[in-house]
């Protein structure tokens, strides 16, 4: 049997660690996975602490890998306040030589490579500009802003023309899944809200934002369609929209998200701030409200809602659930990384929202027992 050799950067992250997963389960498949900070370990797959800044580290590590038969590329560099980067010139440069640093060396001596995966998003049709032309199509006129994709994507273009490669693009919109540690995640950050919501005695109140139309893409389908996109001649040089095939608003979900967790769905309590609102400790995935997928909570809204010392309440949860809490205008509270591994603390796995709902709060104690994840297991979310 031929032995595929996959190098996958941005191991850590969501859309890596998923493709990771993936890829080492194959019978067919070595995997090494690169990124700064090392994952929890996969089965069958190789880890690699790599700085994609570090020039000298990329020559070192990619200039060894005469091996290797495909990529994926899903490492990003962001910055604080997340929308500003999106913008800001050097952000663009930065990802670019990122991408430089790890495949100049490792085309110089793969000599059997075959297929690049490289991850944009719906950032290509400007969502982050403003509104968009629907439905967004992959082969209409590039849209006219400055953006790291077209830097990446135009330096794999004019490196492939003569070479055995192809490359694929795969623009998912909103992607989610199970990355231990990842900021860029909307799970967590559901279920860190929901974690304060009940230790305040609360419901699970749908906490406000734009009324965005949303389409989701569970990360493990993401995976295999990077495996189908390596394997399938009508992908080579092709760019595809990747998403699970319906659409949704978070107030519409919202529902079946708390019933998921054992909760009851309160009234909306909408408490996201503009950018010049006052201290705020965010529970959140990102840095800006679009960027987490249309939703903000302010920790100081338990208090409004009728729950004195809110600042205790987050620190409770923040001791009980391993997490770090971090006070001010663009504070978020994030995973540590640290939490049960054990049967009671993990859920079963479900199909789309389903089983990545279970996910999201399998780390924070007491949020859905046993009996409702038979329950969850019996029954799929649906928005």
């Amino acid at each position: 049997m031929a032995i595929r050799k996959v190098l996958v950067a941005g191991a850590s992250g969501l859309v890596g660690h998923a493709a990771v997963r993936h890829f080492a389960s194959l019978a067919d498949c070595e995997v090494v996975a690169v990124s700064r900070r090392i994952p929890a370990p996969v089965g069958g797959a190789k880890f690699l602490s790599v700085d994609l800044l570090d020039q000298r580290r990329c020559r070192e590590v990619f200039g060894q890998m005469s091996d290797v038969t495909h990529v994926v590329y899903a490492a990003v560099n962001e910055k604080p306040g997340l929308m500003e980067g999106w913008r800001d010139r050097e952000q663009m440069q930065t990802n670019l030589a990122m991408l430089q640093n790890l495949f100049e060396p490792l085309e110089a001596v793969a000599k059997n490579l075959q297929h690049v995966s490289l991850l944009q998003g719906t950032k290509a049709y400007g969502a982050h500009l403003g509104p968009i032309a629907l439905p967004a199509r992959e082969h209409s006129r590039r849209h006219p802003h400055q953006n790291f994709y077209w830097l990446q994507e135009d330096y794999l273009r004019a490196k492939q023309p003569g070479k055995r490669w192809y490359w694929t693009i795969l623009r998912p919109q909103l992607v989610i899944g199970e990355a231990v540690g990842s900021n860029l995640n909307v799970i967590p950050a559901i279920g860190v809200y929901a974690a304060i919501r009940r230790e305040a005695g609360l419901p699970l109140s749908y906490p406000g934002g734009p009324q965005l139309i949303f389409e989701m893409v569970d990360v493990d389908l993401l995976a295999r369609s990077m495996e189908w996109a390596a394997a399938t001649p009508a992908c080579r040089n092709e760019t595809f929209n990747i998403t699970n095939g319906d659409v949704f608003v978070w107030e519409g979900v919202w529902p079946t998200i708390a019933e998921a967790l054992g909760m009851q769905a309160g009234a909306p309590e909408p408490s996201l701030r503009d950018a010049s609102g006052s201290a705020r400790a965010n529970v959140a995935c990102g840095r800006d409200a679009k960027a987490r997928g249309g939703m903000g909570y302010d920790c100081t809204q338990v208090r409004s809602a009728g729950a004195r010392g809110s600042a205790r309440v987050c620190r409770r949860v923040v001791l009980a659930c391993g997490l770090r809490l971090q006070f001010g205008r663009e504070a978020s509270v994030r995973y540590s990384g640290q939490h049960d591994q054990g049967a009671a603390g993990r859920l079963p796995r479900l199909h789309r929202y389903g089983r990545h709902a279970a996910q999201m709060v399998s780390p924070i104690p007491g949020i859905a027992s046993a009996a409702t994840a038979d329950a969850m297991t019996k029954g799929t979310l649906r928005n």
